[in-house]
């Protein structure tokens, strides 16, 4: 049962406890209610970069599970609300304690639920591409005469943040998270809807389930539906909310005369009521074209301009690990990207084929989740089949236990310690003399190894 909880109810409250704040959802939450005057602090595993950033803005953070942090903060349990993420533990010993002290205890998307009540959510739901959309989307909002406040899954690369703030406009973009049924929580005024390829399975446990969790999703829909044309969604949608596709030329908005130009994508934006030429895409990833006209749809459906619309794509610049080039001469390209879903890594693969069409491409994947893993191996293995060669690194097990005889090696790779994989990099260079391609994909701590492998391959 979802459950409502109204602004006034949060003006209890004085202070706000994050468990888990340093993931990309939490911290942009964190952010947001700092710059509202609440005192803001958490727990994490580990530090980040993302947790450093957030201790510089005056946000108290700790990093081992001790629920003596409580009382040291003097947080109460009538001034004090806790927001969790599901990646924290049932067995943490803070969560355990806040349980057992009787604070007030909400998900992370039961609060964002709470803002998108407060102002015209746009949002972005789907398998994949839905951070990229959103960011997309959220910059071309940003730069217009509407503006747009953001809750981003990715940092911006435009604004090396994952949250803007805009206190004078009435949008919000939202990236729709539908792991738990997040989503559900949401009340959106437009949403995209990307695809609906199964993932998630140790939550919904089939792939009708999943798509049923996002119809649901659709009925909470108060303004518009823009879902990609084709894809096996049946929305339910309330009387009035209008429904738009995109993607095919058989949609209502689409791209049509593509061009790569200098290394530069150039394409025209059709409308139902106009076509818009000579679109520069900020990002020229051929993923994006269609990641853009769905970001350009609910912004022209809210009064976005044509020449905010041109502007605002030709200074897209992208969201780290979403495709970004860290190298590239005509010796070594290195591309990162946070695919880690068979469908997403088929379709980073097919952008790079088109990109650099001679060149040999080695992968680098690390699986994400040993149910994931499990769930997926088949098309794991056959996406993986198409690269030129392909290392593997051992399973990211985030929140799961390990389950017996899923490991990496059963998607058909040679398996590397991390340890190992800068030397092994380095072996398959220096054994090669055609130009390459290195892809390293992944939703682990993979990106952990971006900075050393690119000054290794510099070298």
């Amino acid at each position: 049962m979802q459950r409502k909880i109204c602004t006034k109810q949060m003006q209890h409250f004085d202070s706000i406890f994050f468990l888990g704040i340093g993931g990309i959802g939490m911290s942009a939450l964190a952010r947001y209610f700092h710059s509202r005057g609440y005192r803001i602090c958490g727990y994490d595993r580990t530090p980040s970069a993302l947790t450093r950033e957030l201790e510089r803005e005056g946000i108290e953070i700790v990093y081992e599970d001790n629920p003596s942090v409580i009382g040291k903060w003097t947080l109460s349990n009538s001034h004090t609300l806790v927001v969790r993420t599901p990646a924290v533990p049932e067995d943490n010993a803070i969560f355990t304690y806040l349980r057992e002290q009787h604070f007030e205890i909400l998900k992370r998307a039961e609060v964002l639920g709470i803002v998108t009540r407060q102002m015209k959510a746009l949002c972005v739901a789907g398998t994949h591409g839905k951070t990229t959309t959103s960011t997309m989307l959220a910059h071309l909002m940003h730069q217009s005469k509407k503006g747009a406040n953001a809750f981003l899954g990715g940092i911006s690369m435009n604004y090396d943040t994952n949250l803007l703030l805009d206190k004078q406009s009435e949008f919000v973009v939202v990236e729709a998270d539908e792991y738990d049924r997040s989503f559900h929580h949401l009340t959106p005024y437009m949403s995209v809807v990307t695809a609906v390829d199964a993932d998630h399975l140790d939550i919904y446990g089939t792939a009708e389930a999943y798509r049923d969790a996002f119809a649901h999703y659709t009925s909470l829909i108060s303004g518009a539906l823009v879902m990609k044309h084709g894809i096996a969604l049946q929305p339910r949608l309330q009387p009035g909310v209008k429904c738009y596709t995109y993607g095919t030329p058989d949609a209502d908005f689409y791209a049509a005369n593509i061009q790569i130009k200098d290394g530069q994508i150039f394409f025209d934006f059709h409308t139902p009521a106009k076509t818009i030429t000579q679109m520069l895409l900020g990002v020229p990833v051929w993923v994006n074209i269609e990641n853009a006209v769905a970001a350009m749809t609910v912004a022209w459906l809210n009064g976005v301009t044509e020449e905010e619309l041109r502007a605002g794509m030709a200074s897209f610049r992208g969201v780290q690990r979403r495709f970004n080039i860290h190298i590239n001469t005509p010796r070594i390209a290195y591309i990162d990207d946070y695919a880690h879903h068979p469908e997403e890594i088929a379709t980073s693969i097919d952008s790079i084929r088109k990109l650099y069409p001679e060149r040999k491409l080695i992968g680098v994947f690390q699986p994400h989740l040993y149910t994931r893993t499990r769930d997926f191996a088949d098309g794991f293995r056959h996406v993986l089949g198409t690269l030129d060669e392909c290392i593997l690194l051992p399973i990211y097990p985030a929140r799961e236990e390990p389950i017996p005889g899923v490991t990496s090696e059963i998607l058909g790779g040679q398996v590397v310690q991390k340890a190992d994989l800068i030397a092994e990099l380095k072996k398959r260079v220096a054994e090669t003399t055609q130009p390459l391609v290195i892809l390293t994909v992944g939703a682990g701590d993979i990106d952990r190894f971006v900075q050393p492998i690119t000054e290794a391959l510099n070298e």
